[in-house]
């Protein structure tokens, strides 16, 4: 959790979706004392920003041809 801490005065709220990663959700919120909240299954507009920057990932790095060489 150390690793969070330079970022505890900018973060203020954090959303995800409901993925096992998230499991620890308390501590990385307790850790940056910012509250934590889950988008709803399948309403991937919760998390716009998120969704976003995938895409704009995915415009460089396509899923297709990419990790299967």
């Amino acid at each position: 959790m150390a690793l969070l801490k330079p970022f505890e005065n900018r973060v203020l709220t954090i959303k995800s979706d409901n993925g096992r990663e998230f499991a620890g959700h308390k501590e990385v919120a307790s850790a940056v004392n910012a509250d934590f909240y889950f988008a709803h299954p399948y309403s991937s507009w919760e998390r716009g920003t998120n969704e976003n920057t995938n895409g704009l990932i995915r415009q460089y790095f396509p899923k297709q041809g990419f990790y299967n060489h």
